[in-house]
């Protein structure tokens, strides 16, 4: 990509692009259909509370083209934080050209200047090879993990 890539911290003013992000990745990926309302009252939570996490986003040329979300899981057996990468999103007209790169690079280097992160994780959803490949790329690897949940 030639052109300059800009992350910064997501703030109030980026709530409506983080949302539409949100809503067309959830299309995207899983054929869910995002309440609007839930989902903007989600992106405005966790910008008002930074202890749930961040988020990060991509400026090209003062547009945003991408963005993801950080969350924080706290690990006893390493007395550290992971960091969980979430909501990852690129608008389609800025794929492959080095948008997630550069978010996965920045939140690396963030965490490597803290001394309360130990690492950071992801999960993808089984049938999202593309994505797999690219975690791959950047150096990450699947773990012996399986996911459980229950919604309540």
């Amino acid at each position: 990509m030639s052109q300059k890539i800009n992350i910064r911290f997501g703030k109030a003013e980026d709530v409506e692009n983080l949302v539409k992000f949100n809503r067309n990745m959830a299309i995207e990926t899983e054929n869910k259909d995002l309440d609007k309302n839930t989902a903007n009252s989600g992106v405005l939570t966790m910008i008002a509370n930074p202890n749930f996490g961040f988020y990060l986003v991509a400026e090209v040329e003062g547009q945003i083209a991408g963005s993801l979300m950080i969350t924080t899981e706290w690990s006893d057996w390493r007395n550290a934080q992971y960091w969980w990468i979430q909501s990852v999103y690129v608008m389609p007209e800025y794929r492959k050209q080095g948008i997630y790169r550069s978010l996965y690079e920045h939140v690396k280097e963030m965490a490597r200047n803290r001394k309360d992160v130990f690492g950071f994780r992801l999960y993808v959803e089984k049938q999202n090879h593309n994505a797999q490949e690219t975690y791959k790329k950047l150096g990450m690897c699947e773990t012996e993990y399986f996911m459980y949940e229950e919604n309540v």
